[in-house]
């Protein structure tokens, strides 16, 4: 059996953010604890657990203040657009109000595999982008295969004071730049360590490293040399380390910038670790 490569190292005084993980799925059933010890030894200092409907939002939520160096975001993503009610909403404002929620989302529109029909996925977009200005909230993007559609709806709603994130970005180098210019960070997951996404490696080529955010989509989308397995927090250095490759920069460098760039974002205390 082949041996997979080891991730890259940080020096002790680096720290990486997972900005965007969903560490409520079943997936870490039974094992969070090691994995978020696990995330610490290797120098992820903080992560972001993404809420995706009510239930899910309601677990990050609680996650968020059982554990120091967790954060949350609430909203409803495009699958689940057809349940979003004004019932709903009230209840996130609700949650977002508590002291460990930095963002909203992930929010967006999904043409691949519309689990929502489009005019349903447009309507609520529309809605809780709007919600998430109220909030003075950061906005967390999901946006596949709707790129054109995802863009006019930011420019017409923006501009947004408080930022926000294309999650998971998934667009060429013109995209990127359109959404630079609306004020917003672009979030690398572990897809660019691919052979395959050459696209995606241009892209960090070309993005300003201030303007980037790295990710792991967790449990989803897992770097080499762990495609097709459970994604881990931890596993987010392989993103780095492919980072720095394309920069030609070190990881240390990539991963001192890109946590400014998150606590900048998501306003989060500089100080905090997990626990």
């Amino acid at each position: 059996m082949k041996k997979r490569a080891a991730p890259p190292r940080l020096a002790s005084d680096s720290r990486l953010i997972d900005s965007h993980c969903h560490l409520d799925m079943n997936a870490y059933d039974g094992d969070l604890d090691e994995i978020i010890n696990s995330a610490k030894k290797r120098g992820i200092s903080r992560i972001i657990t993404i809420g995706i409907d009510l239930s899910s939002s309601r677990k990050a939520v609680e996650l968020a203040d059982q554990y120091p160096g967790l954060y949350a975001t609430v909203g409803i993503h495009p699958h689940s657009a057809e349940d979003a009610s004004d019932d709903i909403y009230r209840e996130l404002k609700k949650l977002a109000a508590r002291p460990k929620v930095v963002g909203y989302g992930e929010i967006g529109l999904d043409y691949a595999k519309q689990y929502a029909p489009i005019n349903i996925q447009l309507r609520e977009f529309t809605i809780q982008l709007n919600l998430a200005k109220e909030l003075h909230l950061p906005v967390v993007i999901h946006d596949r295969e709707a790129h054109e559609d995802t863009l006019k709806l930011l420019k017409e709603r923006g501009p947004f004071p408080a930022g926000g994130v294309m999650h998971c970005f998934s667009g060429d180098v013109s995209l990127a730049f359109q959404v630079l210019e609306l004020g917003f960070y672009i979030s690398i997951p572990g897809i660019v360590t691919f052979k395959n996404a050459v696209e995606l490696q241009q892209v960090v080529r070309e993005v300003p490293m201030e303007r980037i955010l790295l990710e792991t989509d967790g449990p989803f989308l897992a770097p080499a040399p762990w495609r097709g397995k459970t994604n881990r927090p931890d596993y987010l250095l392989y993103t780095a380390g492919k980072v720095a490759e394309l920069k030609n920069i070190s990881v240390d460098e990539v991963a001192n910038q890109t946590m400014l760039n998150t606590e900048k974002l998501f306003s989060l205390p500089q100080e905090a670790s997990i626990q």
